[in-house]
């Protein structure tokens, strides 16, 4: 396929993607859903050109994005309180479901070697980020069951690629060497961690200098990449340096980020997510011609009860480690001297049903060598649990949810939007009455001192009503400045000292950003 023939079937698939989101729209169907059976469709289309996927181009372009704006969107604070939740199933759900796979794999094909079946576990392990994101932005669970699946998410593919590559090596050298496979973990993880941290904390001071907001916007675009390629080229976890990398720049990002650009690069970041995702699942969907054109015919039929036996091992298996979880909390909780999983049956029954295996799973398995005993198995049963867990657990989530009645309740802990608000306008008051004076005591501004106090009576009601901006002198929007700075220091220590949930946090800081966005412009005019 020449270069060109390669640029029309991009914009094909992204023609496909309007089409098939939109579909899903109209016949309310999970976007994934939608976007894995087009492809599917697609794939076996006359005249679509075959696309072969490169595993190692599939994970360096797509995860490390993914996974950077995930964690730049998550809760630091919920993903610290949860993390011994969250290890048991990045880490304990992802070893347990590798070790019961393999077996149920080796009693399936007892011809198949061990280190086989367990790379085939490995492969099928863990949840992907990108499937998890796609079905949680659509359903309203409580904000720790929520943490839980999102730090999974963010976790586990590291520890499924280890696992994948440890159990090929024994597979391709018949040895296996349990200490080194541990020690190389924690070297992954360790030098993950220092990248990721440190990619994104030397960004940090040129972002707050830069004033080119085109440049800003490219620069944190390119932060995944520098962080998971310079990971790998380390020897580190280039999963982990991209997770690591959106967590720092989300804690920081409200006092380093100008609010003009922060708003350019969050529509930039949607689109560019947005367009990523979809295209994920269309080329999983698209795989299926290929993965079928490897196979020979007459290995087809013998797969078939195989697959199936595999993809029952992956759900059953989760569901067992977290009920057996669900059953030891109050041991596991005094062991990790905090909360372990959810506390409800109906909570945790969610928990193992969100189990959704995505783009990791599919590159992984496309990248298994052609030597490698129980290949056609592993490309089938990856594929299958793909599209089981997306199609069938993914679009069946929400009418679980509704059947068992959990959803989010009032968080005690955390104050409310309205709340919230009421103070960040008293605070943006205190900063218009210490300007609103000339020297000699008299009222400069008084229509801009009325205006916020209007606006802290209406947001002590709980109304969320605010009134536009007004028009005025330079010294005005200067005032109006101040009161914005001013708002912003208070909510972003309402949220340091826990007192606010990030999901409160964006929301008044949008607001403070579009305030200080339409002050600095007014000041040009």
């Amino acid at each position: 396929m020449s270069a060109v023939a390669r640029f029309e079937t991009v914009l094909l698939l992204v023609a496909a993607i309007v089409v098939l989101r939109q579909v899903a729209g109209v016949l309310r169907m999970q976007p994934a859903s939608a976007l894995i059976l087009g492809g599917c469709v697609l794939a076996f289309v006359p005249g679509m050109p075959r696309i072969q996927l490169d595993p190692d181009l599939i994970l360096v372009l797509f995860l490390p994005p993914l996974l950077t704006a995930s964690a730049y969107y998550a809760s630091w604070a919920e993903f610290r309180r949860n993390v011994g939740g969250i290890l048991l199933l990045a880490v304990g759900a992802v070893g347990f479901t590798t070790l019961c796979v393999g077996l149920v794999a080796h009693l399936a094909v007892p011809g198949l070697p061990w280190a086989a079946c367990f790379a085939l576990g490995a492969v099928v392990s863990p949840p992907d980020a990108v499937a998890a994101k796609a079905v949680l932005e659509r359903v309203a669970l409580p904000r720790r069951l929520v943490a839980l699946l999102e730090g999974e998410s963010l976790l586990n593919d590291a520890a499924g690629i280890v696992l994948f590559r440890f159990a090929v090596a024994a597979a391709l050298t018949g040895t296996f060497d349990a200490g080194r496979a541990g020690a190389t973990f924690v070297l992954l993880a360790v030098v993950g961690v220092a990248v990721g941290v440190g990619v994104a904390l030397l960004l940090l001071p040129l972002l707050r200098r830069i004033r080119d907001r085109e440049i800003v916007v490219l620069m944190t675009l390119m932060l995944p990449w520098v962080g998971y390629i310079g990971a790998e080229r380390l020897g580190g976890s280039g999963v982990i340096a991209a997770v690591c990398s959106g967590l720092v720049l989300g804690w920081f990002q409200h006092e380093s980020i100008r609010a003009e650009h922060r708003r350019a690069a969050t529509a930039v970041w949607r689109l560019v997510v947005m367009l990523l995702e979809a295209l994920v699942f269309v080329l999983i969907g698209l795989s299926l011609r290929a993965v079928f054109d490897a196979l020979p015919d007459a290995a087809i039929g013998r797969l078939v009860v195989p697959t199936l036996l595999v993809v029952l091992a992956v759900i059953l298996s989760r569901f067992a480690w977290v009920m057996g979880s669900h059953v030891l909390r109050p041991i596991l909780s005094r062991v990790l001297r905090r909360e372990a999983l959810p506390g409800s049956l109906a909570e945790a029954t969610v928990l193992g049903w969100a189990g959704m295996r995505g783009v990791v799973t599919l590159a992984v398995a496309l990248s298994v060598p052609e030597a490698m005993p129980g290949r056609d198995l592993i490309l089938v049963a990856a594929f299958a649990v793909i599209l089981v867990t997306v199609l069938f657990q993914g679009s069946t989530l929400g009418a679980l949810i509704g059947l068992l009645g959990v959803r989010r309740g009032a968080e005690e802990t955390y104050l409310s939007l309205q709340e919230a608000g009421a103070q960040m306008a008293a605070a943006q008051l205190r900063a218009v009455e210490a300007n609103a004076y000339d020297a000699d005591g008299a009222l400069q501004h008084p229509r801009l001192l009325e205006q916020y106090r209007y606006m802290v009576r209406i947001r002590g009601e709980f109304s969320a009503r605010r009134d536009a901006m007004l028009a005025g002198r330079n010294a005005h929007y200067e005032v109006v400045l101040a009161a914005v700075a001013a708002g912003r220091e208070e909510v972003v220590r309402l949220h340091r000292a826990g007192r606010i949930h990030d999901e409160v946090l964006h929301a008044l800081e949008t607001e403070l950003d579009i305030q200080q966005i339409n002050s600095e412009r007014a000041l040009t005019l």
